[in-house]
């Protein structure tokens, strides 16, 4: 069975890069545009990983990680980030607010799936 990744940015080019590189890897992508639809995706899905922008309308990465770390179900979930922000305050606030790790764009999609698998081993 094909483990299944949640993806959740505001950019259509972003999920499509990303959709791209983990159907070709053997994933099963499920796409949200917002933290919002994250958390109804969640809910309907078997989510193995979730790679999540920070910067987006309705509900933006940080608090997205945040709902979905209050459910003890989701406590060893991995939850990487993958944006434009770098600064070392917006890598402490994700990281207290759950997230497994940082990636920054544009990303290497060697590097993405090698990172997958470290936080999600098949």
């Amino acid at each position: 069975m094909k483990k299944q990744i949640l993806i959740v940015d505001d950019s259509k080019t972003m999920l499509d890069m990303l959709n791209c590189t983990l159907d070709g890897a053997g994933y099963e992508v499920v796409q949200a545009e917002n933290g919002q639809e994250g958390l109804s995706a969640l809910a309907a899905n078997n989510i193995d990983v979730i790679i999540t922008d920070i910067n987006m309308p309705v509900m933006d990465g940080i608090a997205f990680i945040r709902e979905v770390r209050k459910n003890p179900a989701n406590k060893a979930l991995p939850i990487l980030t993958l944006t434009t922000e770098s600064s070392a305050e917006k890598k402490n606030e994700g990281r207290e607010a759950g997230a497994t790790g940082w990636i920054v764009k544009p990303f290497d999609p060697t590097k993405l799936l090698n990172v997958i698998r470290k936080v999600s081993p098949f």
